[in-house]
């Protein structure tokens, strides 16, 4: 009986949510374990939509606990704003069925305003953040000076921790000729968030260890994407925490031993939100295509998604550096009816193929890719819930996507619909 680790196999988006909550009625308790709530889930439940950005998805399941992982930033406002919007859609969210690690790091105000001040800056060093603080927060944990939900318990030691936090912002805003920020304030903003927050902090590698040993199953809920990981994604156009499965251990305090099977997310096509390297879009008529069969806009931001073919070369990349033992393939359905459907295979770099995407960002933006040409279906995979509701030629797309990432495909998602979903291999029992 495995615990399960899901992550995003493409640039996010890739339906993990869905795919989460489907799998959470097998599981005891949902972690998150990296991002803040730049990473959006969407959720169709029952013909009702939810729109998750910061809570796991397992709080959508009554009976299941859900944590949120040191791994985490962690916006104070922005997690009791979603709270109570869960619960005015009847959505039960308390401390009972929700913790929160105590040594998380908070996102302030200042974070979010920094993140915003350095993208407007200059379009030639902009990468594409949603400007909600999570870089800035992330640089502050590993320069030892952030302030954590724990410090809100701690009235004597709390100003400290502003003062030496804002020694080095104040220092960047004198720099930027912006007025600097009084500790005071933010002492006082803190201490009011307080009585809110606390009773959901817990020592989470704490309570992950004896759940595990209780025999309990633990799914683990990666946000975004193995390309945006900030040592193996297209750096620098990445988020600034580690996306890989590996983070599961690191973001909750389990020893990697407690992460058993990894289940990578992948579309049956590929999208990017953002700047960077993107070898199959198309920006064309295919592109918008793709982009508004698929509702391809970004949970949080509204933004449109890049769209293009599915690269075979960056999933079976992301196959390995996460160790993914399975896949679950979604949005088959937005290819129904082309007329032949492309899948990248390769690239090709000044000249020479070859069969990975490069670390160095003046390659990256240089490879070209070489594609297979697939017939494609045009009879419906809309809400199949079984191989016996595929057109064969679309069960030949799925097999020879397996084929060329080296990874077997565990379940194919037809629609946002949880039903919606054909199982080839459980994960919990891989």
């Amino acid at each position: 009986m495995a615990n399960v680790v899901v992550v995003g196999a493409q640039w996010g988006d890739e339906g993990k949510g869905k795919i989460v909550d489907w799998l959470s009625e097998q599981a005891d308790i949902v972690v998150r374990f990296q991002g803040g709530h730049n990473a959006g889930h969407t959720l169709v439940i029952n013909g009702a939509t939810y729109k998750l950005a910061l809570l796991p998805s397992g709080v959508l399941r009554p009976s299941k606990l859900s944590v949120i992982g040191n791994g985490v930033v962690f916006d104070p406002q922005a997690f009791l704003d979603e709270v109570e919007r869960l619960q005015g859609q009847g959505v039960a969210v308390s401390p009972d069925n929700l913790r929160v690690a105590e040594n998380v790091t908070l996102i302030l105000p200042l974070h979010r305003e920094l993140d915003a001040l350095r993208e407007t800056a200059s379009a030639a060093t902009a990468i594409g953040t949603t400007r909600r603080g999570i870089g800035p927060a992330y640089e502050d944990k590993v320069g030892r000076r952030a302030i954590r939900l724990m410090d809100l318990a701690d009235h004597q030691t709390l100003p400290h921790k502003i003062d030496r936090l804002l020694a080095h912002h104040n220092a960047l805003r004198r720099g930027l000729g912006l007025p600097e920020f009084d500790g005071a304030v933010i002492l006082k903003e803190l201490m009011a968030l307080a009585p809110q927050l606390l009773p959901y902090a817990e020592t989470v590698w704490r309570l992950l260890d004896i759940k595990r040993r209780e025999g309990k199953r633990i799914l683990f809920e990666g946000a975004q994407g193995a390309l945006l990981d900030v040592d193996h994604g297209t750096y620098p156009y990445v988020t600034s925490s580690n996306t890989v499965a590996a983070q599961a251990a690191t973001g909750t305090g389990m020893g990697p031993g407690a992460v058993g099977y990894v289940l990578g997310i992948c579309k049956a096509y590929t999208t990017r939100v953002g700047q960077g390297p993107f070898p199959t879009e198309q920006d064309n008529e295919i592109g918008r295509k793709i982009g508004e069969r698929g509702r391809e806009f970004g949970t949080n931001t509204g933004r449109p998604r890049r769209c293009g073919w599915f690269d075979a070369v960056l999933v079976r990349q992301t196959v390995r550096t996460c160790g993914i033992g399975g896949l679950a393939l979604t949005k088959l359905d937005i290819l129904d009816g082309f007329d032949s459907i492309q899948v990248c295979t390769g690239y090709r770099l000044d000249g020479k193929e070859i069969d990975h995407l490069p670390a160095g960002e003046g390659a990256q933006a240089r490879v070209e890719p070489i594609y297979e040409t697939i017939e494609g279906w045009k009879e419906p995979t809309a809400n199949a819930r079984s191989w016996a509701d595929l057109p064969a030629q679309a069960i030949k797309y799925v097999r020879r996507v397996e084929e060329l990432v080296g990874c077997p495909i565990a379940l194919l998602s037809t629609s946002p619909e949880r039903e919606d979903t054909i199982l080839v291999q459980n994960p919990f029992e891989a």
